[in-house]
């Protein structure tokens, strides 16, 4: 008698197989053939899809907007993501302990995490403010004259964008290193303080390396979340000046819905979606070959 394979295991997965193949590989489909049609719905002879190969790709790779678009990507991904991570890990390193108000100091790092991002945006506008900002007093005290526009200066807006971020996200990464210093073998560590390490040998040599595969889920989650932004943006410099603040998925939104343009949006979502794919998977093998 010819067993049947149990059908519960399919039930349970069934709901999320449904929910990627809906909200994911549907519309990344979607994306992919839609960046081979020229489309603009501002234009009226353009409206009706229009093949064109791969025109979209080589209009946006010869584009000078996108090249700079993918500049203060880098650059953001690059200042924001290092940042956030060793943060996040000082912080839980700090709060991984028992102490008077320990609570209070971990709902008090934790707390930026659960403001929205438009409402983040929004308070740091209080400290960014060209006249009575909150930084620019603190630089009239320290003695220096004429305030900073922080969001309206080229060489300064997409660094005030960078630090809105980092504050948002660092209590949000310093949950997942707090639950894995706390999982971590406290003998491990006794045995390499009867052996005379110090808290920063113990720290580097034995806290780090045994963090090794939390700290690739935050750096990946980290990745996909520095390539996702958008609330703040809209809020601190609308991507300006002069597209100085602008990053990928903002410009995406700008092709789409403010130029209107399908087919170079579709092209976009292709390129941004195949930079987290290679990220992503670039990052779990380097990581597998370190383990083995």
């Amino acid at each position: 008698m010819v067993r049947r394979p149990p059908l519960l295991p399919y039930l349970l997965v069934l709901p999320t197989v449904v929910f990627v193949a809906l909200f994911t590989a549907w519309p990344t489909l979607l994306a992919v053939y839609q960046s081979f049609f020229r489309q603009r719905l501002n234009i009226a002879r353009f409206r009706e899809p229009t093949f064109i190969g791969w025109g979209n790709y080589q209009e946006l790779f010869t584009s000078p907007d996108f090249q700079q678009v993918l500049a203060n990507t880098a650059v953001y991904v690059a200042g924001t993501v290092p940042v956030s991570v060793v943060l996040a890990f000082l912080l839980a390193v700090l709060v991984n302990r028992r102490a008077l108000g320990i609570g209070f100091q971990r709902l008090a790092f934790f707390y930026p995490t659960i403001l929205p991002m438009v409402s983040a945006a929004t308070i740091w506008m209080f400290f960014l403010t060209p006249d009575y900002g909150l930084f620019n007093q603190a630089l009239a005290f320290l003695g220096y004259r004429g305030p900073q526009n922080w969001t309206a200066n080229p060489d300064l807006a997409l660094f005030a964008v960078m630090m809105v971020a980092i504050w948002k996200n660092a209590g949000f990464f310093m949950i997942f290193y707090l639950a894995g210093l706390q999982s971590l073998p406290t003998d491990v560590f006794e045995a390499a303080a009867l052996d005379g390490a110090g808290f920063w040998h113990q720290l580097w040599l034995l806290t780090l390396p045994m963090l090794r595969r939390t700290t690739l889920f935050v750096t990946t989650i980290a990745v996909i979340g520095a390539f996702q932004t958008v609330d703040h943006i809209f809020v601190l410099t609308a991507g300006g000046p002069s597209n100085a603040s602008t990053v990928l998925l903002y410009w995406l939104w700008q092709v789409r819905f403010e130029y209107q343009n399908v087919g170079l949006a579709a092209a976009l979502t292709v390129v941004l979606v195949a930079i987290l794919l290679v990220f992503t998977v670039t990052n779990f093998v380097l990581s597998e070959r370190r383990e083995a």
